[in-house]
């Protein structure tokens, strides 16, 4: 696989198109981040029960708990890339 620096592009459109797949990397490392945390509440707090549209009071508590922690999780995911966009933005990267 060829590197957007070997395509026959101007530099600007390399820089657009190093941008711009620089971004769809940091969305799927989140969509990745939210496959796995929905991953684990369902099986921290509804195990391998059977699948049913009911949870008990104990199983309702914990997905509350832990879509709340997935909340804040996800939250400072965002932060963190919008960091390290605006770090490399002003380091000229």
């Amino acid at each position: 696989m060829s590197s957007v620096a070997d395509l026959p592009l101007s530099e600007a459109d390399k820089k657009e198109m190093q941008t711009f797949l620089e971004g769809e990397s940091a969305r799927a490392r989140v969509q990745a981040t939210i496959h796995d945390l929905t991953n684990m509440c369902w099986t921290k707090c509804k195990g391998t029960s059977s699948i049913s549209s009911d949870f008990n009071r104990g199983e309702a508590a914990c997905l509350s708990n832990c879509v709340e922690r997935f909340l804040d999780t996800s939250l400072h995911v965002v932060n963190q890339i919008n960091q390290m966009g605006q770090q490399g933005g002003a380091s000229g990267h």
